[in-house]
């Protein structure tokens, strides 16, 4: 799940201190699948350009 983050997010100190705020007292569960919406972003994402 956060492993894609660097991309976004180059540097550390700031990826740190979101990752930091994002996972405080709680609990990160890896599921070993996509999301539901990660998925169907993905697949938007593939489709053809459509021409109006």
């Amino acid at each position: 799940m956060l492993g894609g983050w660097t991309k976004t997010f180059t540097d550390p100190r700031r990826y740190g201190a979101i990752i930091a705020r994002l996972t405080f007292d709680g609990t990160v569960i890896e599921t070993g699948t996509d999301s539901y919406r990660l998925a169907s972003t993905r697949a938007r994402a593939e489709e053809p350009a459509k021409v109006s």
